[in-house]
């Protein structure tokens, strides 16, 4: 049987104190709300509470020392919400740095195992 091995890879950035700040799934989350407009769509699409992706965002917006998200109230279609500028540098910097890494995760497992295939 010849099995196919592929690298994967998961970080996170965190604070001082130990904290998660940024990772790949609070980043989706972010994406989610710019794709939904709101922070109940963006948590319906990940398939999460509403308490806890609020929960995440005000973690990251604490741990960032900055707004990442404004909620817009009322009206007659309820509310929403969209990113902050900063919040849109921010995932466009955390997706470079993490392609960047994927990138050389992917060039030393290639110089480790010398292709992907199980060895005997």
């Amino acid at each position: 049987m010849d099995t196919k091995l592929h690298p994967r890879s998961n970080f996170w950035l965190e604070t001082d104190e130990g904290k998660v700040a940024l990772s790949t799934w609070r980043v989706q989350l972010l994406e989610s709300i710019a794709a939904t407009g709101s922070i109940s769509g963006a948590a319906r699409q990940m398939n999460v509470p509403y308490r806890l992706a609020w929960q995440r965002i005000r973690e990251m917006e604490e741990r960032l020392d900055m707004a990442l998200v404004i909620a817009h109230t009322g009206g007659s279609g309820g509310g929403g919400a969209s990113l902050t500028p900063d919040a849109e540098e921010l995932i466009r910097r955390f997706r470079e740095f993490q392609n960047g890494l994927e990138n050389i995760v992917e060039s030393h497992f290639e110089a480790s195992f010398g292709g992907a295939e199980r060895p005997a």
